[in-house]
């Protein structure tokens, strides 16, 4: 059978090139960067992924150099494109362009890799190296500006891309990839997948036997999924649905969930109330204990809390129910996406951790060496989550439902700090304002950090706010500008508009900001607002974050929308396309009528991802 290996750098995208590829109709498998040529012999082309690291002599991943003699197709992506750069004599320059998020490049479209396309194209860059000149042999294929994106050797059949065309952003992607298999690699065969809902309901029989397992069910569609698959493999007596409210959850959010799971067909169907264990806690960890929760500010202590938590609340309702801890199977949703940006080893030996997901934590990582967890969608995206779930006739709500994390508000309230805050250079103030000189903005760096994801690694950094004439704004100005600086200033990796004022005098005040019951209640009624009046809009995800700015006011409120497929890559919804100006002019003035005395600016996070992550923590 025609085969393609994938050499894995570390990125984040890795896994999705493997997904395309098998869209695309041909088998392939994802090997370490350093495997041996020998190794991937019977393979008839090969992908280099992106990936964290950079070419300088510390960080440069070492592989077998002879792949590119071995007289196959090669396609270089991103850190990829480097090292094929760099083996035939390229230079490889930190200082020539950053770029993080969709950018226009100009392709060369005669070369056969890019046949069918126009010579303008959207793509998605995440990088701050760059190739500065054409390696021996090579032709400049694409460019962003006066920058280097793409190579290629017709007669080697060896291509490097530095954007990536495995990402929804890059609009064209999947023709570019096609190309590479059809017309550059010459593939004739198509791989059929097998049907994933028979070979997952296999893999629960084989593993789980005749045991009881505890399905962990938040409600979205990733845990239903899972459970409903469990009700078609096990015998239902053996399943026990928990559901388990911390504390976090969305307005009305538990009555809804466990309202569906009478729905699956299930016996045992319990519902665990167990916020004061959430908020209260101290978890012992390899470095000593952290917590409690009301305590944290550190976004990773916070995940990393709530994650131990939900498997000792797990574990406490296995006693309760006198089953045995040694063979009792705990079954959760987790996605491919949540173990790639937790830095699991297992998945990747070179990616770096973007944000620990509460389903990954060590105590999960240690049931999962014992045998005892069971991750039925671990190898799919969303989308897919989503078309099995309508596969296995759950209800519409649920396969279409947005997704809410295992954390809830916990991570869409911003701790702070104030104690830990660096000061704002003149530098950052300066570029600021020269990116928008000429414009009618004005722009405020604040010490309100979030993550994101730069390169292929995380950051935690900054918040800019601009300000201009509250929604009379032009969408393709303000994120444009928004790109700009998280590609110039890289202290900064998210950018919000503000909303609901403009000619702001005054200093903006970063405030203390610990979990308690008030701000957590204030978010979810803010959260409430925002999801109902946009819950007709086109967006994948929509939701609020509290975060502790304001001039006399201590609480400001940003609204985070966003539009993807596979949640790796996406975009905000544009006001005026899929957020309409109405609902949003509706919503500010709601949170002003209801919370104005707590809330100053009413934000919308205009960044995508990356440079940002989908959610603040």
């Amino acid at each position: 059978m025609e085969k393609l290996a994938i050499l894995d750098c570390g990125g984040q995208y890795t896994k999705v090139i493997d997904r395309r590829i098998r869209e695309l109709g041909v088998k392939s498998e994802i090997f370490p960067i350093n495997v041996k040529s020998e190794d991937i012999k019977d393979y008839q082309a090969v992908i280099l992924s992106g990936g964290p690291n950079n070419i300088g002599e510390s960080q440069r991943l070492n592989f077998d150099e002879k792949i590119f003699e071995m007289g196959i197709p090669v396609l270089g992506i991103c850190y990829g494109m480097q090292l094929m750069s760099d083996h035939f004599g390229g230079i490889i320059d930190s200082n020539i362009k950053k770029e993080y998020g969709q950018c226009e490049v100009w392709i060369d479209n005669s070369m056969p890799i890019f046949d069918g396309l126009e010579e303008i194209q959207m793509v998605l860059m995440s990088h701050g190296d760059n190739v500065r000149n054409t390696p021996n042999g090579f032709k400049i294929i694409a460019k962003s500006g006066d920058a280097i994106s793409g190579i290629g050797n017709e007669d080697k059949k060896m291509y490097g891309f530095q954007f990536h065309p495995e990402v929804d952003l890059t609009e064209n992607g999947m023709k570019m990839l096609d190309n590479f298999i059809r017309k550059v690699a010459e593939y004739k065969e198509v791989y059929a997948l097998e049907d994933r809902i028979q070979a997952s309901i296999k893999m629960i029989q084989d593993k789980v036997g005749n045991n009881k397992i505890i399905s962990l069910f938040s409600g979205g569609v990733d845990s239903a999924v899972t459970t409903a698959l469990l009700v078609k493999a096990l015998p239902v007596e053996n399943i026990y649905a928990i559901h388990i409210d911390s504390g976090f959850m969305r307005k009305n959010e538990s009555d809804i969930v466990c309202e569906n799971l009478k729905n699956l067909g299930l016996k045992h169907l319990i519902r665990e109330n167990a916020k004061n264990e959430f908020f209260n806690t101290i978890v012992e960890t390899e470095n000593g204990p952290i917590g409690p929760l009301v305590n944290e500010t550190d976004p990773e202590r916070k995940r990393r809390i709530i994650g131990e938590v939900f498997i000792q609340i797990a574990n406490k309702v296995i006693d309760r129910l006198g089953l045995d801890k040694e063979t009792t199977f705990i079954a959760q949703g987790t996605l491919r996406p949540d173990l790639i940006e937790s830095g699991n080893p297992e998945i990747s030996g070179f990616a770096h951790k973007i944000k620990t997901h509460h389903n990954d934590v060590e105590i999960v990582r240690q049931a999962r060496k014992k045998g005892l967890i069971v991750e039925t969608n671990s190898d799919w995206h969303k989308d897919e989550v989503r078309k099995v779930a309508r596969k296995l006739g759950l209800d519409e709500k649920i396969a279409s439902r947005q997704p809410f994390p295992g954390p809830g508000l916990a991570i869409r309230l911003i701790c702070h700090d104030k104690s830990s805050e660096v000061e704002i250079t003149s530098q950052e103030v300066e570029t600021l304002a020269g990116i928008l000189n000429n414009t009618d903005q004005k722009g405020f760096i604040l010490p309100i950090k979030s993550v994101g994801v730069q390169g292929d690694a995380r950051s935690y950094r900054n918040l800019c706010l601009l300000e201009g004439n509250k929604a009379e704004f032009n969408w393709k100005d303000i994120t444009s500008k928004a790109k700009e600086i998280t590609d110039k200033i890289n202290t900064i990796n998210r950018v919000g508009y503000i909303l609901n004022k403009n000619n702001i005098e005054g200093n903006i005040n970063c405030y203390d900001m610990r979990i308690t019951d008030e701000n957590v209640e204030l978010l979810r009624e803010l959260d409430y607002i925002v999801t109902t009046k946009l819950e007709d809009a086109k967006l994948s995800q929509t939701f609020a974050v509290l975060i502790p700015i304001g001039i006399t006011k201590k609480y400001s409120v940003a609204i985070r929308t966003f539009v993807t497929n596979d949640f790796m890559t996406g975009r905000p919804g544009e006001i005026g396309r899929e957020v309409s100006k109405i609902k949003i002019e509706e919503i500010v003035k709601e949170i002003e009528e209801k919370f104005g005395d707590k809330i100053e600016f009413v934000i919308y996070d205009v960044t995508s991802k990356p440079p940002a992550t989908t959610e603040w923590q």
